[in-house]
């Protein structure tokens, strides 16, 4: 874009004291993650967070966890948006073209972890039933999974749209066999597995204790709204328009996510290349880890990380391959890719505050 930030009212990363962030929806899961990981992060000072269901009270009364660590009373947008440098707001989809106008009047940047900037216009019309508000802040918005898009973000960039969690976990899977064109066109299959904080907070049947103990099922299959976001994003890398079947699953467990993904190969691929072809389109990622030859990616070991395994599992009996991925849906699918985009805006290193390693057991 080329314009000084400190001439478009938006204010500009003073390296001599900490950034002040906010969080909109923070008493969410996602938004919750985001307070751990800002109180975490060396370069940055935790500022106001709001919540429409629980303002007023501490942010500690509603999350135990964060007991004498952050008891901050939750308070209004408002508040966020004037006293924050950066602004992450973790809402339904539909609330923030509202508030992206709110941080650009105070000067401040949002980064938004909800679908508003995600897609063109006409896929969040069909796909969500809601027409843009604010189109011109559609034109000031990148959309940006680090590993990928990293050069969109300038120094200017007003707004940041987080990639959905399905769709980081999908999208990186499969990235370097669209971009070296191998897939057959049609082909891909994406079998992916949830944990139950995807779903979000408020409690539903599906998500009811008795319901999804020691249950496994799929929802919302080849309807799912993260489906125009992942052909999107794999039609730029393959250059073509590209169609997928998209099946999710709700696991009975509390976070993570396992994508199974099935691509036909094109005729001559040489199966005993691929984990080549990954290492090498990946050698200089932190947080994404190629597997060697016979492992499996587990989401065990990926979680309350920024991490994401990618394992390879060609059947040239059949020419296809199967690539597992595993990422946390809190960790690399929202919150910690969300902070690693405000690393990237803010000139700061990008695995500030996000590297710790996955635990052990």
């Amino acid at each position: 874009m080329g314009n000084d930030a400190t001439t478009m009212g938006i204010k500009s990363n003073c390296h001599n004291k900490k950034l002040r962030t906010g969080v909109i929806g923070a008493t969410g899961y996602a938004g919750a993650e985001l307070v751990r990981l800002l109180l975490g992060h060396p370069l940055v000072e935790l500022g106001p967070l709001s919540s429409v269901s629980f303002e007023g009270k501490a942010l500690s009364e509603v999350y135990p966890a964060f007991y004498g660590l952050c008891d901050q009373v939750l308070t209004n947008e408002d508040e966020v948006i004037r006293e924050s440098d950066v602004v992450f707001a973790s809402l339904p989809h539909g609330l923030a073209e509202g508030i992206a106008k709110k941080c650009l009047e105070q000067g401040a940047r949002l980064i938004d972890l909800g679908a508003d900037f995600r897609l063109a216009e006409e896929d969040y019309r069909a796909w969500y039933g809601l027409e843009f508000q604010e189109p011109a802040l559609h034109q000031r918005a990148v959309y940006c999974i680090p590993e990928l898009h990293r050069e969109r973000i300038q120094p200017d960039t007003a707004v940041i749209a987080n990639p959905g969690c399905y769709v980081t976990c999908a999208t990186l899977g499969l990235a370097p066999l669209m971009k070296a064109g191998l897939a057959v066109p049609g082909s891909i299959l994406i079998d992916a597995k949830s944990g139950v904080t995807g779903a979000g907070r408020s409690l539903s049947q599906t998500t009811h204790f008795p319901d999804c103990n020691e249950a496994f099922a799929p929802y919302k299959a080849a309807v799912h709204r993260h489906t125009p976001e992942i052909e999107q994003n794999l039609s730029q890398l393959a250059g073509e328009p590209v169609r997928v079947t998209f099946v999710p699953h709700l696991l009975p467990v509390n976070r993570g996510i396992e994508a199974s993904l099935y691509a036909g190969l094109k005729a001559g691929t040489n199966c005993d290349n691929l984990v080549e072809l990954y290492r090498e389109f990946y050698k200089n990622e932190p947080f994404v880890k190629v597997l060697p030859k016979g492992r499996t990616a587990n989401l065990k070991h990926v979680a309350y990380s920024n991490y994401c395994h990618i394992s390879i599992h060609p059947d040239p009996r059949t020419g296809r391959v199967m690539i597992g991925t595993v990422l946390d849906n809190m960790g690399k699918g929202a919150a910690g890719q969300a902070v690693q985009n405000m690393n990237l805006l803010f000139g700061l290193p990008e695995g500030a505050g996000i590297s710790a390693p996955p635990p052990a057991v």
